[in-house]
């Protein structure tokens, strides 16, 4: 949850050369027009949309429209994602990091194969807008995985997974909003996943508009997530499984609505406070609570402004087991 970032001062190189199949080079990494029906497009998955909050303000396409580049090693992946303008970065084998690496706005990070890694550092998408970060594995992080601050917005974290780390593994704070995340897979691990910076950041009230669906908190021990100030928060058709401390937590006035999930021996399925912080609001509605506590719900939350289609409860941990993290897509 710290907020230091590791800066990039070195120019960003390009040459490009003439014509429709034109290749251009990012220091020495060669990046190829991403032209359907051509060998370097970018993968279909970019193809999708996210639902929620980031298909809201505009939409959220990342670095569609831009050139590909695939990547391999640190160096490369760092200074691709503090490039200027639109960019796909396709990232291969395992690259290892610290501290919390930059990512600008326009970015599309996405793993090929289901193997691709990125382990020791963290990715800090800072006053950034439309941003995607897909099919990962993030593993043993010295800070955050993934940290979203500062007024960023349009941020669709899919089909990663989250393991080890040392804070938390998707962050969300500090006045950003329209986010998205979906289909991720968070094991052996604490801090999961905070909205909210603080109590008295009073400036999150109007924001923090995140929605969090189909994602697997598998023997995770809390924030999942725990809210402050965000409204409306839409947690839905998650599956929550063998979570020690609590599910998700509505404080200071949030507004969150639980709803469709299946809850897998969890004593706490929801709080309304938690900790020092004030109570929020939270609706629960149509979830499973298999050998669970009893919900905490408190107050009401407007309806959300987006389309979807929530899964049967019932089916949730069989299609989010098999269908959440890398590789998935």
């Amino acid at each position: 949850m710290r907020e230091n970032r590791k800066t990039h001062s070195s120019p960003h190189r390009f040459r490009t050369a003439a014509g429709a199949g034109a290749v251009a080079v990012l220091s020495g990494v060669a990046l190829i027009a991403a032209l359907p029906g051509t060998a370097g497009a970018a993968p279909t998955a970019l193809a999708d949309t996210p639902t929620g909050w980031a298909s809201q303000n505009g939409g959220t396409t990342g670095g569609a429209g831009g050139t590909t580049v695939r990547v391999s090693d640190a160096d490369e992946l760092t200074e691709a994602m503090s490039s200027d303008g639109p960019l796909v970065i396709e990232v291969e084998g395992t690259i290892d990091l610290s501290g919390m690496n930059d990512v600008t706005s326009d970015k599309t990070i996405i793993g090929v194969g289901s193997n691709a890694t990125i382990t020791g550092g963290g990715l800090d998408v800072d006053s950034a807008h439309n941003v995607i970060i897909r099919n990962l594995h993030f593993e043993d992080w010295d800070d955050d995985a993934i940290n979203v601050q500062d007024g960023s917005t349009n941020v669709w974290i899919d089909h990663n997974s989250f393991t080890g780390g040392d804070d938390g593994a998707t962050d969300v704070k500090r006045e950003s909003d329209y986010v998205t995340i979906s289909w991720n897979h968070y094991y052996d691990h604490s801090k999961t996943a905070l909205l909210g910076h603080s109590d008295g950041h009073t400036e999150d009230i109007g924001h923090l508009r995140v929605t969090y669906h189909h994602n697997y908190f598998d023997g995770t021990d809390s924030r999942h997530p725990r809210v402050r100030f965000g409204d409306q928060v839409h947690v839905y058709n998650n599956y929550f499984r063998d979570n020690s401390e609590y599910g998700v937590a509505s404080t200071m006035d949030a507004g969150v609505i639980v709803e469709a999930n299946y809850f897998e021996n969890v004593d706490n399925p929801t709080h309304v406070g938690y900790a020092d912080s004030d109570p929020g609001r939270l609706v629960e509605r149509n979830n499973i609570y298999d050998n669970s506590g009893a919900p905490e719900a408190a107050g009401s939350v407007s309806p959300v402004p987006y389309g979807y289609t929530a899964d049967p409860a019932q089916n949730i941990p069989s299609l989010v087991s098999q269908g959440a993290g890398p590789g998935n897509i």
